[in-house]
């Protein structure tokens, strides 16, 4: 029994929660990138088809962030989520029935892979703008990054799990059984998730009063009790979301972080195994120990995040870790673009990713300080922008490795955090959306 003067302890309860749907989200997103020698080969699909394949699941991601932040943010984390979970792990499966490149035409195998990861994609997207919500109602202010920085831990230990575990069922089952034994885990945490969370902390049956006035202090107007989708004066909040500047200019710099993150994403195991020539196993453990190094940057970025906000305020609280971060991204992209040696080549992409994912904590709280209420659908923007930009990479990086070498298809992306860390400057984390 909790002690009546002591704060319950739900609020850590639901954060380990949706870590661990961060974290399964990501064991069967990266799925596709762990088996794609394996498809590519079986299906007949060429490095710019494949471009492609990977290009659909980024679209059907980018153009539901900001109405699944809405949806988030009207009807509540609970039933979002768990709908949204429940129907990428059915989506996910249903990758393992594409058709045979024995029996089909490439038309139709790149069509019918499209459309599936489209899907995927579209019911994945509005995941992360959702925990935004969760977060900004079971966390106070100044609190923030921490939360988002263990959820992108999630999400990079599930990369990690995903690059040794994925490559091993697809050398021991084949590709198409690898898509079926992991995604029942996701109906696990569906459950889990309906059977725990509440949209209102003040809702659940297991949370004391000393927690929930520790939430709800110096809430000021992004009162839990006040509802996102309530009328309000002026224009309609999904348009003074979209026209916000900080809003607009927050989206454009995590967008450019973003391409950093999808060089990791989609093509780190494939430039091992095709371009550096380490097999498929090696590949797998060094791209998890890839992942890993991201969690715990993850994590420090996030805890780094909160107390420079409570020190020195949201809006150079948020810039600084985001400075650190991708400012040595630019470093190791070019280390890693131009060493001759692979092992040092390799070390630094993995010490890359610890720095990447630095930003992470410190984006998103950003998206809920200049979102407020509106958090959800703010944080649905910025995806947009982060993800639109894997578009732009899944298509740019196979034309510029196949028209001037890996090398320059790396270093590019040294270009985008640059813009990034400009961007960012120009950020005010403590101006709401009004």
């Amino acid at each position: 029994m909790t002690h009546p003067n002591k704060a319950s302890t739900v609020r850590l309860r639901i954060l380990a929660i949706l870590i661990a749907m961060s974290f399964i989200a990501y064991v069967l997103r990266t799925n596709l990138s762990f088996a794609a020698p394996e498809m590519m080969a079986d299906l007949g699909l060429s490095e710019i088809q494949w471009g492609w394949v990977m290009a659909a699941f980024t679209a059907g991601y980018t153009i539901f962030q900001f109405p699944g932040g809405l949806l988030g943010d009207r009807r509540g984390p609970r039933r979002v989520l768990t709908v949204l979970v429940v129907l990428w792990v059915l989506l996910t499966a249903v990758t393992s029935l594409v058709p045979s490149g024995e029996t089909s035409s490439v038309a139709l195998i790149l069509g019918s892979l499209m459309l599936v990861r489209f899907l995927v994609g579209m019911t994945h997207a509005p995941v992360f703008p959702v925990i935004n919500t969760s977060v900004v109602r079971w966390f106070p202010p100044g609190r923030w990054a921490l939360p988002q920085g263990l959820s992108s831990t999630g999400l990079t230990l599930g990369g990690a799990a995903g690059a040794i575990a994925v490559p091993f069922l697809v050398a021991e089952l084949g590709w198409r059984p690898a898509f079926l034994v992991i995604a029942p885990l996701g109906l696990l945490i569906a459950w889990l998730w309906w059977w725990y969370a509440r949209d209102n902390p003040r809702d659940h049956p297991g949370i004391n009063e000393a927690e929930a006035e520790l939430i709800e202090a110096g809430r000021g107007p992004l009162a839990i009790g006040a509802p996102a989708g309530a009328a309000e004066p002026g224009p309609p909040m999904w348009l003074r979301v979209l026209r916000n500047r900080d809003v607009l200019l927050l989206t454009l710099s995590y967008a450019a972080m973003n391409y950093v993150f999808y060089i990791v994403f989609n093509w780190f195991f494939y430039y091992l195994v095709e371009v550096r020539h380490f097999s498929a196993t090696d590949a797998g453990f060094v791209t998890s120990a890839q992942w890993i190094a991201g969690a715990a940057g993850a994590t420090l970025g996030g805890w780094l995040c909160d107390r420079m906000c409570r020190k020195i305020g949201l809006r150079w609280g948020c810039r600084w870790p985001i400075i650190l971060g991708m400012g040595m991204s630019v470093l190791l992209l070019l280390v890693g673009a131009f060493h001759p040696s692979a092992w040092i080549a390799v070390t630094a992409m993995v010490l890359l990713f610890f720095f990447n994912q630095i930003n992470e904590g410190p984006y998103w709280a950003a998206s809920i300080a200049v979102g407020g209420r509106h958090a959800g659908a703010a944080g649905g923007v910025m995806n947009t922008g982060a993800n639109g930009m894997g578009v732009v990479n899944s298509l740019l990086v196979p034309w510029l490795a196949m028209g001037f070498g890996w090398t320059v298809a790396i270093a590019s992306a040294a270009v985008f955090a640059l813009v990034g860390i400009v961007l960012m400057l120009m950020v005010r984390a403590d101006c709401p959306v009004e």
